[in-house]
C-alpha cells in the first residue's frame, strides 16, 4: 500500500467538508420545535385516553356498588 503523505492543508479540506454535511444549530432547533410539538400531541391524547377510562372505571364502581347494595337489601344485611 502506497502511504501518501497528508498536510495540514488536506486535512483542513477534509474536517471542513465532513462539517458541511452536519445540521446547523438552527435547523436542529427546528427539529426539536417539531418534536416538541408531536409529543404534545401525544400527550393530548394520551390524557383524553386516561379521562375515559377514568369515568368508565367510576361508572362501573358505582354500578358494582348499586348492585351490592341491592343483594345486602335483599338479604337484609347491614
Amino acid at each position: 500500500m502506497v502511504k501518501k503523505n497528508i498536510t495540514i492543508d488536506d486535512l483542513a479540506i477534509m474536517v471542513q467538508d465532513g462539517f458541511r454535511g452536519t445540521a446547523k444549530k438552527d435547523e436542529v432547533n427546528i427539529r426539536f420545535d417539531q418534536v416538541n410539538i408531536r409529543f404534545d400531541q401525544i400527550e393530548n391524547r394520551l390524557d383524553r385516553i386516561e379521562k375515559l377510562i377514568l369515568e368508565d372505571h367510576k361508572r362501573r364502581i358505582e354500578k358494582l356498588e348499586f348492585q351490592t347494595q341491592e343483594i345486602r337489601d335483599a338479604l337484609a344485611i347491614k
